[in-house]
């Protein structure tokens, strides 16, 4: 099952500050061609701002544009986040352990 909500936003420091919560739950970022990266934490707000701070990673170096996020319990995250993994197969959690 894909992300509840499909319609990116703008993975910059404004967009996250606009649309991220600081909740639990799943997160995916992008860009125009692939998905990079699907991560789970308990503050999906505070877990993105530190990515767009992270300049050197493979993440960044693969040019994100948008970032989709639902809200879920902590006792649901990691079995949605391998969920995710598995429909989309994103570029950097092939060689990353879970976030």
């Amino acid at each position: 099952m894909p992300f509840a909500e499909l319609t990116p936003r703008p993975f910059t420091s404004g967009g996250v500050e606009t649309y991220a919560p600081t909740t639990s739950g799943v997160y995916g970022i992008s860009n125009a061609l692939e998905w990079i990266f699907i991560g789970y934490t308990d503050d999906i707000h505070g877990s993105l701002l530190n990515h767009l701070r992270d300049f050197d990673t493979l993440l960044m170096k693969r040019l994100p544009t948008g970032f989709v996020f639902e809200v879920c319990a902590a006792s649901h995250r990691a079995a949605r986040h391998d969920r995710l993994i598995h429909e989309y197969e994103p570029a950097c959690n092939r060689h990353s352990p879970r976030r």
